[in-house]
């Protein structure tokens, strides 16, 4: 992938590595550091978490339900942290998440070295969390395009989600072995007989996570507010704000310019369907399996996340340095790759083993990877900067908004029979999917007059 830019004597230059070329730029590379170790500490947290609540109660009902509490509040400010990004700034925003994040964790960590953590701690947490977790996404998502230029954005994009995906690599695995070695991985009988579990290891985890916030608050606080290469000024002047409406009228400007938009509508929709119907059972299945039905326990989770970020490091890298589907392809290509969690979470029924668990899930994280970076680069090219921030948090309210009804939901049903919970959900998504195919307004919206002239002057240049 190549990219173009005007040197000072105007005449044209033609970078051959997009990605080195985005990297040059200072407070990009400062939120990219940042960013990538804070995520490595997150793959901590999230194979500690459900350990931690599988040891405290050997109960997979109240692990879906801690997850489930941390989404509700996320659903619920969402879209109020997407208007702060755009009122005041996405550095800001993100600086004063990370800071709350980092002192939860920090807490988190000390209760359960110390063994004097409950599990209506951990729901307190988990709703604390979910809440400065609300306002850091859309501005996280909305940042990028104030730190590089248009034509830069898939480039900086991939490094981004490529920078996430390597670090739920290396992650994961590293966690689940260290809370193996440190904790033990006893079955959920043995778990529930233990009259004091081992934790210790569990709360090393919840530490390292914590210090990992502490550098990412650091580089964000070292980002200046130098013009960004379309012009505008970076930080807390980067864009106009319209400062006369209040929040709520904010929010409902963000919201009727997705809902006014067809193809924004049902995108944005589909994406709902799928991640209610996907996540819910990933995210609390996986772990019961690794506990209940996979040898290698807690080896086994970390193994199988990792896979996921195999696979999505591969599907970013392959976003990154192919050309972007033509219009006429682009919809048909997106419907095809998000299709194929239907059949990947039918495999998560049939087949409990972990190599044939890590082999589905990095096909899955290969294509959510290559969309995710379609999507988000497409539509940070076609959304208004100053509702950029608005719409991504939509974009991530459509993502997780049901995701606690699907996490509790999904906790309940693993109960009654976990198998036929993928099979059902992997049909479900099949389902949604082919209902999509029959709407030409998702199937070839990258054809609609809808689209604006200038992108799809890109996709005819080949840029």
């Amino acid at each position: 992938m190549t990219i173009e830019t005007i040197t000072d004597t105007g005449v044209l230059k033609r970078e051959r590595n997009a990605m080195l070329a985005v990297l040059r730029r200072r407070d990009f590379r400062l939120v990219f550091i940042g960013e990538t170790i804070s995520l490595l500490g997150d793959q901590f947290s999230l194979i500690a978490l459900p350990w931690l609540v599988l040891k405290l109660t050997a109960d997979p009902l109240a692990m879906g339900t801690v997850l489930a509490l941390a989404g509700i509040p996320r659903a619920l400010f969402i879209l109020v942290g997407g208007a702060l990004s755009d009122r005041f700034s996405p550095r800001r925003v993100m600086l004063a998440s990370n800071l709350g994040r980092m002192l939860l964790v920090g807490i988190l960590a000390a209760l359960v070295m110390t063994r004097v953590i409950e599990l209506w701690m951990v729901y307190l947490f988990a709703l604390c969390f979910g809440l400065a977790d609300a306002f850091f996404f859309p501005a996280q998502g909305s940042i990028v395009p104030q730190l590089v230029a248009k034509n830069e954005l898939q480039a900086a994009n991939s490094l981004v989600q490529g920078m996430a995906q390597l670090s739920q690599i290396a992650g994961p695995v590293v966690a689940g072995a260290m809370i193996a070695v440190l904790t033990g991985s006893p079955s959920t009988a043995q778990a529930q007989a233990a009259a004091a579990p081992n934790i210790y290891g569990i709360g090393i985890a919840f530490a390292i996570d914590a210090l990992t916030f502490a550098v990412s608050v650091a580089t964000l606080w070292m980002i200046g507010t130098l013009p960004n290469p379309d012009g505008a000024e970076q930080g807390t002047a980067s864009q106009p704000v319209d400062t006369s409406r209040n929040l709520f009228s904010s929010i409902a400007q963000g919201a009727a310019f997705v809902w006014n938009d067809q193809v924004l509508r049902w995108l944005f929709g589909i994406v709902a369907a799928v991640e209610f119907l996907a996540v819910g059972p990933f995210m609390v299945g996986i772990p019961v399996l690794a506990d209940t039905r996979l040898p290698e326990g807690a080896m086994a989770f970390g193994i199988v996340m990792s896979a996921w970020g195999g696979g999505s490091l591969l599907g970013v890298i392959l976003a990154g340095t192919l050309p972007r589907p033509s219009p006429r392809h682009l919809g048909r290509v997106m419907l095809t790759l998000a299709g194929t969690f239907g059949p990947g979470l039918m495999v998560y029924g049939l087949v409990p083993s972990t190599p044939a668990l890590a082999l589905t899930t990095a096909c899955l994280g290969a294509a959510n990877g290559y969309v995710v970076i379609l999507f988000i680069s497409w539509l940070q090219q076609r959304v208004p900067t100053t509702l950029l921030g608005r719409t991504m948090s939509l974009l991530i309210f459509a993502s997780i908004g049901l995701l606690p009804v699907s996490q509790a939901m999904s906790g309940a049903l693993v109960k009654l029979d976990i198998r036929a919970m993928f099979l059902g959900a992997g049909l479900l998504i099949c389902a949604v999917v082919a209902r999509a195919w029959l709407v030409p307004a998702v199937r070839d919206f990258g054809l609609l007059a809808s689209q604006p002239a200038e992108d799809v002057q890109e996709d005819k240049e080949g840029v």
